[in-house]
């Protein structure tokens, strides 16, 4: 008997077919669509500086970015959300793990309430830090010396509890991801839980918690509605990128909130590219 007989037949890929063709392309129509809308708000502001500012101007165009105003908008803009990054962080890396590892009475009620920011209009985030600091406990707090409203400190709290999620979400998703069989092995070793975490864990999972700390950074540079609410938009106090671009248009001066906002779409791209070759790893 030929043993060639036995041999399985070669696979080959399936034909896609006129039908194939159309389906695939009725999928890309809509990722094309959702692209190009995108790419036309840029072009938008691209075609406003050259067509309203002019080439001629484009040196007092740049000036504006370093005016004393946007600079110190910017510089609060940095420090408060990168003080946000290391604050999430601190959550974001436990309540990944432990969401991710750990099954307990309530998990789903959890799981949800760490959503919550994530679906919440932002604008009742502020709203809710105005109204908590006028109970008891808000007005205790503020009596030892921990004042919020309309401070500096109030915007590293909104940016806190509405970007934490975001990095909360990616750690989890990163800590699903590597089989806990690892962790089991270095205990069988003679690795305590914790040293598990710490040597096998957590140096497995720093993609994810880079992807998660550029989230937490990029939700937090550009949060608006809280910051109105509970700290305002005090000129060279409490005044970050996005309140400058409100109150920019809001007197006129299109043209200084448009240099704004292409810097912040500037800042975002370069978080964007890093998430990817950095936090996704480039193949």
């Amino acid at each position: 008997m030929n043993p060639s007989w036995f041999r399985q037949p070669r696979l080959t890929a399936p034909v896609a077919g006129l039908h194939g063709r159309l389906f695939a392309a009725s999928m890309l129509a809509f990722v094309g669509l959702f692209v190009v809308a995108l790419a036309a708000l840029v072009v938008a502001d691209v075609g406003y500086v050259v067509a309203d500012v002019g080439w001629a101007n484009l040196g007092n165009f740049a000036a504006v970015l370093v005016s004393p105003e946007i600079l110190a908008a910017l510089w609060l803009s940095l420090w408060t959300s990168t003080t946000t990054v290391i604050l999430g962080l601190v959550f974001a890396v436990p309540m990944g793990y432990a969401l991710s590892r750990y099954r307990f009475p309530g998990r789903a009620v959890v799981d949800s309430v760490v959503d919550l920011p994530i679906i919440l209009p932002p604008l009742v985030v502020g709203l809710s830090l105005l109204v908590f600091f006028q109970t008891g406990v808000g007005r205790w707090i503020e009596s030892i010396g921990l004042e919020f409203a309309f401070q500096k400190k109030g915007i590293i709290l909104c940016q806190l509890l509405v970007s934490t999620s975001f990095g909360i979400r990616a750690v989890k998703l990163t800590f699903d991801g590597i089989d806990p069989r690892f962790e089991h092995v270095a205990m069988t070793l003679g690795c305590t839980r914790a040293g598990a975490f710490f040597r096998v864990a957590l140096p497995m999972a720093y993609r994810g918690i880079i992807v998660g700390g550029i989230l937490i950074w990029t939700r937090a540079l550009g949060i608006f509605g809280p910051l109105m609410v509970f700290v305002g938009a005090a000129r060279m106090r409490t005044e970050v990128l996005p309140t400058t671009i409100y109150l920019e248009q809001s007197i006129g001066r299109i043209e200084v909130a448009l240099a704004v906002a292409i810097l912040m779409l500037v800042l975002t791209a370069v978080a964007l590219v890093t998430i990817r070759v950095v936090g996704l790893g480039e193949r």
